[in-house]
């Protein structure tokens, strides 16, 4: 799945869900925001890290693999620094924001995991 395809999935889910718990919530809550940079924070890193997959695809394997585990490392510390803003800086509830960012993490590692599976099933079948 290209990059633009996925990105519109990964928003359309993200934004379908942050509706449903805008409904939830109460608008104008520190809990509403806290659910709200979680969700954004786990689609930005879902986004990056199909972005690198797609990118080095075609490349060789060394590159692959630096590229993936390396962009995992440096996501890894993004994340850290953003949650730490979230909650030092921005005060953010802690507990809505960690629960938030795990969750929306989960759904969308599924949801690249069977991207990336159906994408190699493709390939080998063109073999």
């Amino acid at each position: 799945m290209s990059l633009f395809k996925y990105s519109i999935l990964v928003l359309a889910v993200a934004g379908t869900t942050l509706l449903a718990a805008a409904l939830v919530v109460p608008a104008g809550t520190p809990v509403l925001t806290a659910v709200a940079f979680g969700a954004a924070l786990a689609t930005l890193n879902t986004l990056a890290a199909h972005a690198l997959v797609t990118w080095s695809e075609r490349r060789s394997t060394k590159l692959f693999l630096g590229a993936v585990l390396g962009g995992m490392v440096g996501r890894m510390a993004l994340m850290l620094a953003a949650v730490l803003v979230g909650v030092l800086v921005l005060g953010l509830p802690r507990l809505p924001l960690v629960v938030s960012l795990l969750a929306y993490f989960a759904l969308f590692l599924a949801m690249e995991l069977a991207v990336q599976h159906q994408h190699a099933r493709r390939s080998a079948e063109a073999r």
